[in-house]
């Protein structure tokens, strides 16, 4: 095995260093009881999707596409005294047009329309039952994992998933599978397999380490420049707190510096990353302001967010050709790190409480250098205790060769361009 990120981390962790689960599951409390717990989910989705005449899209679908996709999770954990043990089961079947979108364009500059697989990782827990035209069925481990649990410290190895950062919308210091700022299902994500490690200091600080170990996708070997080593220590000043990141991560040195600040009534977060790429040295930033207040009788918070996107492209120049030339954006869209192409950007948000089950959660992503914005209304509602319903619609609006508008294609007046689209969900939890 090429890799020696693994054995680091456990060398120092055998060494009594404060090495690195969550933020979230680490405690003083230590139980004695020991037990089991099986839940799971059951996820409808239809999706739905509309194309002008001059996209490329519409060359192979017509005017619209649709999916309908399900998903079951089923999940199970084992605990007694200090150690517990984790794992999620998921049946994944999808049909649709998408999926012959993926394959018509997949050897496209940027992806489009792909399945989940165990590519990268480092174990391959996902078996492909069937992968053919419109449909593929796929079943896989998304969590399998044991944890110690001590006095100070947490160590967990195994398929997990961890997130880092401070912002709401774009997470730049987040570099471990995040979500498309556009998704609307934000319930779990992806794991990786990583020995995860976390210490408690006595006054409420922590500091927390990852070694993600990760295969080359075309050769199939365990390599040090596809895997990731990183540190976070979180600490608190006064009623502020502040984060400290240093990463190497695909062969590259990350350090970040984030922080959550008391502004009055209102709420401050940002995150700043810089990236050596070993060609050149990259930022990025994000900034945003948060409020919550009462308005006929409803609560609503809203939500402004800024974000810098150091790798993207500059003035609006997303032809093939000018893509190709910026080998490190693609490379992070094609990891599923980025997802968005230019340096700048504006987010709004609120989220309105029109009654305790219904939320109503309109989004705008803006897109400062083309312009163009892709506007969004998610509904979500507590139908019954065990039953779901999210949906959200998706509006593309700017001019062909803008980012939402649609970029250009090499064939002239034809653009990789959407129109309106619909999501809807149907979750039963059980």
């Amino acid at each position: 095995m090429k890799s020696c990120l693994l054995t680091r981390l456990l060398l120092s962790c055998l060494a009594g260093l404060p090495c690195g689960i969550l933020a979230a599951q680490t405690t003083n409390a230590v139980t004695t009881e020991s037990g089991w717990d099986f839940g799971g989910h059951a996820k409808y989705q239809f999706i739905n999707a509309t194309y002008p005449d001059n996209s490329a899209f519409y060359k192979l679908l017509g005017g619209d596409s649709v999916d309908n996709n399900l998903e079951l999770r089923l999940k199970f954990s084992a605990y007694r005294d200090r150690w517990d043990f984790k794992t999620d089961y998921q049946f994944i079947t999808l049909y649709g047009d998408s999926l012959e979108l993926g394959r018509f364009f997949s050897g496209a500059v940027l992806p489009i329309g792909s399945g989940i697989n165990d590519d990268r990782r480092w174990w391959n827990l996902t078996h492909t039952i069937k992968n053919q035209g419109k449909q593929l069925v796929v079943q896989r481990l998304d969590r399998l994992s044991l944890a110690y649990t001590g006095e100070h410290f947490v160590w967990r190895f195994g398929r997990q998933a961890i997130s880092w950062g401070n912002g709401m919308v774009f997470t730049p210091m987040d570099i471990f599978n995040p979500f498309d700022p556009a998704a609307v299902d934000k319930e779990y994500k992806t794991g990786d397999d990583m020995l995860y490690s976390q210490y408690l200091f006595d006054n409420g600080n922590d500091l927390q380490g990852v070694a993600v170990v990760r295969r080359n996708p075309h050769t199939g070997d365990v390599e040090n420049d596809q895997s990731s080593m990183a540190f976070k220590y979180h600490g608190f000043l006064g009623m502020n707190e502040y984060d400290l990141l240093a990463a190497e991560h695909y062969g590259e040195q990350i350090l970040g510096l984030g922080g959550i600040i008391n502004l009055g009534g209102a709420i401050g977060r940002g995150d700043l990353t810089w990236t050596d790429t070993g060609s050149e040295s990259v930022f990025s930033l994000t900034t945003s302001l948060s409020y919550s207040w009462t308005w006929g009788g409803k609560n609503i918070s809203g939500l402004l967010e800024y974000y810098y996107n150091g790798f993207g492209q500059r003035n609006g120049a997303y032809s093939a050709s000018d893509l190709a030339q910026n080998p490190e954006l693609l490379k992070r869209i094609a990891r599923g790190e980025l997802f968005t192409l230019a340096r700048h950007y504006l987010a709004l948000s609120a989220r309105i409480e029109v009654s305790p089950l219904f939320l109503l959660i309109p989004n705008f992503f803006v897109n400062l250098e083309d312009p163009s914005t892709l506007a969004q209304l998610v509904v979500q509602y507590d139908w019954k205790q065990n039953l779901q319903i999210l949906a959200a619609v998706n509006i593309p609006i700017g001019p062909d060769g803008s980012e939402y508008g649609g970029i250009e294609t090499p064939v002239e007046s034809l653009y990789f361009s959407t129109g309106p689209g619909f999501f809807a969900q149907l979750a039963w939890y059980y």
